[in-house]
């Protein structure tokens, strides 16, 4: 599907000339995809705990204009109590510490998702988007600004987004200098780097790239922002799990993988994650190298883990809302 071509660490820009090279077999990548939707999905108790692990890995989002401090609240209060008490006694995962992967806020709330995470006593860490998210169409010195405050607010994670305008233009060294300087701004925090690849004109340019954010020195690459057309798809997570793994095989870093905007059902965050564990292998089956970016995924997850312990369906009071 892919020419794999040799990997050019940062600093050896003289190098570059790989890239105008690459070339992805659309075909082949578009037929592989439809294969993937048409997997079996587990069942019963492996369903179960497909189905858990998928809590773990998932970034709990609210990205919306009317945020508050209280909806903030109730979505922490959420991120550490994803699934129902008596469904986790139910699956004797009531002492596993089972929680989501971290809370993404825009950087004016981070403050209030840092506070209500600390009084509720856990340790999950807060994400932001930053750097002109979701457009990434301001000023690199705005970005980086952006980028500061929200880890100065206490964001142990940073989601930026890529000047898409770089990759349709060719302008590769641009690109990794940006995302390296953001790299710089984020600090000790990590980074995950948005690709936006629905609009980036062709599977080529979604490998390029993430070769050129995982140069860069990204910790995650990240599918989507979410507000994109089109979002998650099976053909750009295939082309970005090849890209990381050639990354892998080439320099021995683990880079994480993210996939987002769209994700909304159980059966699709299993089949994500089942790609991952196909293409990466089950070490990247952690939150620390795998999550989801959604905002409405959770509640089906909790819906599908309610019908399985109980045998029906659950109304809408049954469930606390994410």
């Amino acid at each position: 599907m892919l020419k794999m071509l040799p990997c050019v660490l940062p600093g050896a820009w003289q190098e570059l000339g790989w890239i105008s090279k690459v070339h992805v077999n659309r075909p082949a990548v578009v037929r592989h995809a439809e294969q993937i939707k048409k997997w079996r999905t587990v069942k019963g108790n492996w369903q179960a705990a497909w189905l858990l692990k998928a809590v773990t890995c998932i970034d709990l989002t609210t990205l919306s204009g009317d945020d508050t401090p209280s909806n903030v609240h109730r979505l922490c209060f959420k991120a550490k109590h994803p699934i129902r008490e008596d469904l986790l006694k139910a699956l004797d995962m009531h002492d596993k510490g089972i929680t989501v992967g971290a809370v993404c806020v825009y950087p004016a709330r981070v403050t209030d998702a840092v506070n209500a995470l600390k009084a509720a006593g856990c340790n999950i860490p807060v994400a932001s988007v930053a750097a002109g998210f979701p457009s990434g169409q301001t000023p690199l010195e705005t970005r980086l600004a952006e980028i500061k405050l929200a880890v100065e607010y206490g964001a142990r994670e940073i989601d930026i987004v890529i000047s898409r305008s770089l990759v349709l233009t060719g302008q590769w060294e641009g690109l990794y200098e940006e995302i390296r300087q953001c790299r710089e701004a984020c600090g000790e925090a990590h980074m995950k780097t948005i690709l936006a690849t629905g609009e980036l004109g062709s599977l080529a340019n979604v490998y390029k790239a993430s070769m050129i954010a995982m140069m860069a020195g990204s910790d995650f690459i990240k599918t989507s922002t979410g507000k994109e057309v089109e979002n998650a798809t099976f053909p750009v997570g295939v082309v970005m799990m090849r890209a990381i793994r050639e990354f892998y095989w080439q320099t021995g870093n683990k880079v994480g993988f993210k996939p987002a905007g769209g994700i909304r059902t159980a059966k699709e965050a299993i089949t994500w994650l089942m790609l991952v564990k196909e293409e990466l292998g089950v070490e990247w089956l952690t939150p620390e190298l795998f999550r989801l970016g959604a905002s409405s995924l959770l509640e089906d997850i909790e819906r599908q883990i309610f019908y399985h312990v109980t045998g029906s369906y659950a109304l809408q009071h049954d469930l606390a809302m994410a």
